[in-house]
């Protein structure tokens, strides 16, 4: 329990595939509650089957926040991000419902709790431009290996694939001349969190992604990514190089057959959902739920509890201070 007087905010985290959008929808329907979306592909519209996004349905159910806010080519920085993560959690709040912030993206959930601070570093757009231009000769993991060897302490905490915050860390690195990890700041915000982390069998996890891609096949995703670059987003953007729209690209531009696509989306799939624990393991103190083990309805109670927990908090300080 956190102190209180602040702002109750309930997160449910935990990796793909998990049932983090069944369970975030059942306890909004119940708590009066609004989601806030936590998912760094489901802010791109168009971007719907592939991302695994909310449907139109479950959408009309229960209002969403922060997906479809961003074209596929428009980048959204996590700064950026949380501050429209922090306006949605106060205008919810202020409307008298409760906010749930939902989803995988462990950084976006972590920035947004602990208040992550940005280093004070203005870009500079050449140092980008040369970094960029060595990513796309030796590869992302060249790029992060001369960051790793700058500053260790981002090991962890940058995923080497995503090549604009690696390009970012290296540029605070080299301009300010001190590591990137040390210069973050936390400024806490006036909320009073309860983690949820989903998780399950390793194994059903693993057979769960592989018959979702399947399903995300089957209801269009081919097509999807067909509209995408005929839009004429380019297969290079962040957007369109992530965990899905890459292999079926591959496979669109005639660079492997599709059931080598489909195995390589699974597998990288179920390496992605195996990252994903690693960091809401080594992030925060989440309360672990197994899905499987625990229903819907025990979550609810858990939550309830914790809520009129709270409560009784901010009574016992109103009466203190009176």
């Amino acid at each position: 329990m956190q102190s209180a007087g602040k702002l109750p905010l309930i997160v449910i985290a935990g990796p793909t595939g998990v049932g983090k959008t069944a369970l975030a929808i059942a306890l909004a329907e119940s708590l009066n509650g609004e989601i806030v979306s936590a998912d760094s592909r489901q802010i791109y519209r168009g971007m719907d089957i592939g991302t695994a996004k909310p449907t139109a349905e479950e959408q009309a159910r229960i209002p969403h926040h922060l997906i479809d806010v961003s074209d596929p080519d428009v980048m959204l920085s996590l700064t950026e991000y949380q501050v429209l993560a922090y306006a949605a959690i106060t205008d919810i709040t202020m409307r008298g419902r409760l906010p749930l912030l939902v989803g995988g993206t462990g950084q976006y959930i972590t920035a947004v709790i602990e208040g992550w601070r940005a280093p004070e570093v203005p870009p500079d757009l050449i140092l980008r431009a040369e970094l960029q231009a060595y990513a796309d000769e030796h590869g992302s993991d060249a790029l992060y290996a001369r960051l790793s060897a700058a500053d260790p302490g981002v090991i962890g905490l940058i995923d080497s694939r995503n090549v604009r915050r690696v390009i970012r860390a290296l540029e605070v690195t080299l301009i300010s001349g001190q590591p990137f990890s040390v210069q973050r700041r936390k400024d806490p915000p006036p909320y009073r969190t309860l983690e949820l982390a989903l998780t399950m069998d390793r194994a059903l996890l693993d057979m769960r992604l592989d018959q979702r891609i399947e399903a995300m096949l089957a209801h269009g995703l081919l097509d999807e990514v067909r509209r995408l670059s005929a839009a004429g987003y380019d297969w290079r953007l962040p957007s369109m190089s992530s965990l899905g729209y890459a292999q079926i690209g591959a496979y669109l531009r005639s660079e492997i057959a599709l059931d080598e696509a489909i195995a390589d989306f699974q597998s990288a799939t179920r390496a992605f959902a195996r990252r994903q624990l690693v960091w809401f393991r080594g992030h925060g103190d989440p309360r672990w739920i197994d899905v499987l083990q625990t229903s819907q309805a025990e979550t609810l109670e858990l939550v309830r509890n914790w809520l009129a927990s709270e409560a009784e908090a901010d009574d016992r300080t109103s009466a203190i201070g009176s």
